[in-house]
């Protein structure tokens, strides 16, 4: 089976576009999750700009806490809906792996002057992967980077959601092969790069900067006028680092990602995730489930080379 799957993706490759495998497929039940969980975390970014006066939440200490509290619960939720729709063995020893390296990448740079080592890997992993396995990741590599060095706090629930979606993007990126496609990715990195720190700027601006200022966050006031005071702060304090960490992207990208994808393109093949086999099939459990069906080894989706799934 492994050599019909090195075939197949060898066909696809030949016919314009890589065949990344489908590790982590995307169900519509796993799709309607993402899209809710995402919509939970953009409320916990964006939530003072919209917060009027004398509501409930109309208080810079209550509103980032209730939400903080309740993204984590909403990425248990994906998580469980994601692994329901195709996680096997390989699939989540390739996650153990990838999350592992992404978890010591990331102390390397620490931030320095914005280098940040671990979201090209994000981004590679994603595009040759999927989506579903980009989110997944980029969850678990930030929440296990916390734990190895004690970064864990208020600010972690925000850090993962926005890595989440640094690896989903990834895998939603259009077909491209060869040097256009290592172009796309340097892209879409840099894009990451500043789109990361701008998303994150919004979990602590409310409370990091003091009143009376052209920098603060004022309660109520109107959304452009608070947006405005968002920009210029973002510009005025953090956008170096942001850049910073686009340029790593980029050049982690150019230098060591074409290698980076055959590797991990090549070990999807050998690795035939999501076949059965031959002692899984006879095992009794496997018999138990396929009784009254033909015995018959499941289809290979290595060779599908729709990783948008």
């Amino acid at each position: 089976m492994a050599e019909v799957s090195t075939m197949a993706g060898r066909r696809a490759s030949r016919r314009g576009a890589p065949a990344p495998a489908r590790l982590v497929p995307v169900s519509a039940r796993a799709t309607v999750s993402i899209l809710l969980v995402s919509a939970v975390g953009a409320a916990s970014f964006l939530w003072p700009l919209f917060i009027a006066p004398g509501s409930t939440l109309d208080d810079v200490a209550t509103a980032p806490l209730i939400l903080a509290a309740l993204l984590p619960l909403f990425l248990v939720v994906v998580l469980a809906e994601i692994s329901r729709g195709g996680f096997d063995v390989k699939a989540i020893a390739m996650l153990g792996v990838l999350t592992a390296v992404g978890a010591v990448l990331r102390p390397l740079g620490a931030g320095t002057a914005g280098l940040e080592t671990v979201f090209f890997l994000l981004i590679l992993a994603g595009r040759v992967y999927g989506p579903g396995f980009g989110f997944v990741l980029g969850a678990t590599t930030l929440l296990g980077s916390a734990l190895l060095t004690g970064g864990v706090g208020p600010w972690l629930p925000f850090q993962i959601m926005a890595s989440a979606w640094v690896g989903l993007g990834a895998g939603l990126l259009p077909r491209a092969r060869g040097k256009v496609e290592v172009a796309l990715l340097v892209a879409y990195g840099v894009l990451a790069g500043v789109l990361y720190g701008i998303t994150m700027n919004f979990s602590f601006w409310p409370f990091i900067v003091g009143l009376d200022n052209q920098l603060s966050y004022i309660a109520g006031a109107p959304v452009l006028e608070n947006l405005h005071r968002f920009v210029v702060y973002t510009v005025t304090t953090s956008l170096g680092w942001d850049i910073g960490r686009a340029l790593t992207n980029g050049v982690a990208i150019v230098l060591i990602g074409p290698a980076v994808l055959s590797a991990l393109r090549r070990i999807a093949r050998r690795a035939a995730f999501g076949q059965v086999s031959a002692a899984d099939r006879a095992s009794p459990n496997h018999a138990a489930a396929g009784r009254g069906a033909p015995d018959r080894p499941a289809p290979d989706r290595t060779g599908d080379h729709d990783y948008r799934q």
